[in-house]
C-alpha cells in the first residue's frame, strides 16, 4: 500500500528517521520490521527497515543508514512531506508488547527499535535497559531523554567489550531483544551467555 511521508529528519551521521502516516488496518508493535518500496529509475527497489517508533498510532517511523551509493536508502533520504512510498508489512517476532522490563542490547542501526522499545516500556510504566555500541551514536536526543526518565543507557564503542555492560544490563532480569548486524548479534549473544541469560530466552533480529 502507499502511504505518505510526514517527515523526514537527520538521527546522526548518514542517518535519517522518515515518519509516515499510519494507514488504515495498519499496527506494529516496537521491533517489527516493514519492506519499504520505490520506483528508482524505471524499477521497483525495496529493503526492511525495522519500526523505531514506541507505537503507530496515527503515525510510526523507520530509521534509514544512509549510504550514498545504495540503491534505495539515498533516495528515501531525499523524500519530502506528501510523498509517497509503498510499504508491506509488518513482519518479524523480535517485538515487544509491553511484557514488562526490557534488555535491549543494540548496535549500529539496531539503536532504532532499541529507543522504540525502550520508551514504549517507559510508556508502560515499566523499566529497561539499554546497551548501544557504535562510535557515531544514532538517536543521541532520544537516549539522552531515556537517561533523563530513569532508564538504564549504556553508550558504548563499537569495538568495545560487550560483556560487563551486558551483564548489569540483564542483572535485573527482564525480556532481552538484541539488534543489529550479524557479527555483531554474535557477540551480543556471547556477553548474554556469559551473564548466564539461555539462548532460547534471547530475541533476536539480526540485519544480515
Amino acid at each position: 500500500m502507499d502511504v505518505p511521508v510526514v517527515a523526514v529528519r537527520s538521527v546522526g551521521p548518514d542517518s535519517v528517521a522518515i515518519e509516515l502516516d499510519t494507514p488504515q488496518g495498519f499496527s506494529a508493535f516496537p521491533g517489527q520490521f516493514v519492506k519499504l518500496s520505490l520506483t528508482v529509475e524505471g524499477e521497483g527497489v525495496s529493503r526492511f527497515y525495522t519500526v523505531s517508533s514506541p507505537d503507530t498510532e496515527e503515525s510510526f517511523e523507520v530509521t534509514v543508514g544512509v549510504d550514498p551509493e545504495g540503491e534505495l536508502a539515498p533516495h528515501l533520504a531525499n523524500l519530502e512531506s506528501g510523498d509517497t512510498v509503498s510499504i508491506e508489512g509488518p513482519f518479524g517476532n523480535a517485538y515487544y508488547e509491553g511484557e514488562g522490563r526490557a534488555v535491549v542490547i543494540a548496535g549500529g542501526p539496531g539503536v532504532g527499535p532499541a529507543v522504540a522499545i525502550a520508551e514504549r516500556a517507559l510508556a508502560e510504566d515499566e523499566d529497561a535497559a539499554v546497551v548501544y555500541a557504535d562510535d557515531e551514536p544514532i538517536h543521541e536526543s532520544r537516549l539522552h531523554a531515556l537517561d533523563a526518565a530513569g532508564m538504564s543507557v549504556d553508550l558504548i564503542g563499537e569495538g568495545d567489550d560487550l560483556t560487563g555492560p551486558v551483564e548489569a544490563a540483564a542483572s535485573e532480569g527482564g525480556t532481552v531483544f538484541v539488534f543489529g548486524f550479524a557479527e555483531f548479534c554474535e557477540r551480543a549473544q556471547d556477553a548474554l551467555d556469559a551473564a548466564g541469560v539461555p539462548e532460547d530466552a534471547v530475541h533476536v533480529e539480526s540485519f544480515g
